[in-house]
C-alpha cells in the first residue's frame, strides 16, 4: 500500500473560520488570515468559499466554490451564480462518468469468444 506522509501545518498560512447561512440554499465559510500567534494577517486577503449540496440518485453530492467579494453580503450576492455553475459543472461530470461506465456494460454473448471452454 502505498502511503503518503502528511507535512505540518504552515503556520504562516492560517485562517480563522467564520460560518454563515440562510438555512435554504446553503453555507458561506469566511475564512480569515491570521499569524501564528493568531492575530489578523492584514497582509493577506480574507477569503469566502460558498458550499451546498445537490441529490442525485447516488445520494447527496457536496458542491464547494469560491466566492468574489470584500465582505459578506458581496459574497451573499454571488452565491447564487456561483452555485449554479457548480451545479453544472457537478452535473456535467456525473453524466460524463454515467457515460463511460454504460460503455464498459459487458453483453453476454459479444466478448469475442464462443464462450466455450474445452
Amino acid at each position: 500500500m502505498n502511503q503518503q506522509q502528511i507535512d505540518g501545518m504552515n503556520p504562516n498560512e492560517l485562517y480563522r473560520e467564520e460560518s454563515y447561512t440562510d438555512q435554504k440554499l446553503g453555507n458561506i465559510r469566511k475564512l480569515i488570515p491570521i499569524t501564528a500567534d493568531g492575530s489578523d494577517d492584514v497582509g493577506r486577503p480574507i477569503q469566502f468559499v460558498g458550499s451546498a449540496q445537490i441529490m442525485s440518485p447516488m445520494g447527496a453530492i457536496p458542491l464547494s466554490f469560491e466566492l468574489d467579494g470584500t465582505n459578506i453580503g458581496e459574497a451573499a450576492e454571488d452565491f447564487a451564480d456561483k452555485a449554479q455553475k457548480a451545479i453544472e459543472e457537478a452535473s456535467a461530470e456525473i453524466e460524463r462518468v454515467r457515460r463511460e461506465q454504460a460503455s464498459q456494460i459487458v453483453v453476454p454473448g459479444q466478448g469475442g469468444g464462443s464462450g466455450i471452454i474445452s
